[in-house]
């Protein structure tokens, strides 16, 4: 459970507390400090302190007054832009780079979705939830795990043989860009039997995108529907080289923040 504090001197801040019920509680809180403690970038969630005894783990966190990227996505009376959704993966993508190259040994996340990334009030974008992340050791490609992430995001390689590596958090990055972009979950029921919100997509590229990407993004008589139909166009292809089947065929994290950025120049130049 998280919870909204204040302090006081008016510093508003969360709490979550774990359920030390729960199965698996003291590890998730233990691994959530250990890196937590250790990491700093602007796209991370902020740890202020944590407090733990024997029957009461929580963390007291940065408090995000604009939610979760989910909220924004499926609330009737919220709308994200096509440049706010491209500004948000890039963020996304940033924290994940560094995740991956920016400290002493890699992190994979492993629980990458529209709930975990939180935005604050510039509508900054933070990575957040490390409970099940994992560290891989000096030299270690991979690590083998028995922890479940969320069904849907899994890259196939977790779901089946439980093996850990970047490319694990870059395909799962695949599925939120096509989750942020069409507005559809990939637990949708759209998706039955062989056809997944991959192949959903993939099947649409590159002729029939504007079949699936979110109606609202590009209007009708929109003066500029080509530039951002390029921009959509590109997203869909990035998101299919995060999500391809074979771990070591995927794009690297940097790589894909490198090309999110120059879409967005892409973008912004062709509206002046």
């Amino acid at each position: 459970m998280v919870y909204k504090g204040i302090l006081k001197d008016g510093i508003i801040f969360a709490a979550k507390v774990f359920n030390v019920q729960l199965e698996g509680a003291f590890k998730s809180f233990d691994t959530e400090c250990e890196i937590l403690r250790n990491l700093r970038h602007r796209n991370l969630t902020k740890v202020i302190t944590s407090c733990s005894n024997l029957d009461f783990k929580a963390l007291v966190l940065e408090y995000m007054p604009n939610g979760t990227l989910d909220k924004w996505l499926y609330s009737h009376n919220l709308f994200l832009n096509l440049l706010q959704r491209l500004d948000i993966m890039i963020d996304v993508a940033s924290a994940m780079d560094y995740l991956h190259n920016g400290y002493s040994t890699p992190v994979v996340h492993c629980d990458l979705q529209p709930s975990n990334v939180l935005l604050d009030q510039e509508m900054v974008a933070h990575v957040s939830d490390f409970g099940i992340a994992k560290m891989l050791g000096a030299g270690e490609a991979f690590v083998q795990t028995r922890t479940i992430a969320t069904i849907g995001y899994i890259a196939p390689e977790y779901g089946q043989d439980g093996v850990v590596s970047t490319g694990c958090d870059v395909y799962s990055f695949g599925i939120l860009m096509m989750e942020t972009f069409t507005r559809t979950r990939p637990s949708d029921e759209i998706f039955t039997g062989d056809l997944s919100i991959q192949r959903w997509i993939s099947d649409s590229f590159p002729g029939e995108i504007h079949k699936v990407v979110d109606s609202n993004l590009v209007q009708p008589g929109d003066e500029q529907i080509d530039a951002k139909m390029h921009c959509l166009f590109s997203i869909v292809e990035l998101a299919l080289n995060c999500t391809i089947v074979r771990p070591d065929a995927r794009i690297s994290m940097k790589d894909a923040l490198s090309t999110l950025k120059k879409m967005r120049l892409q973008l912004v130049s062709s509206w002046h």
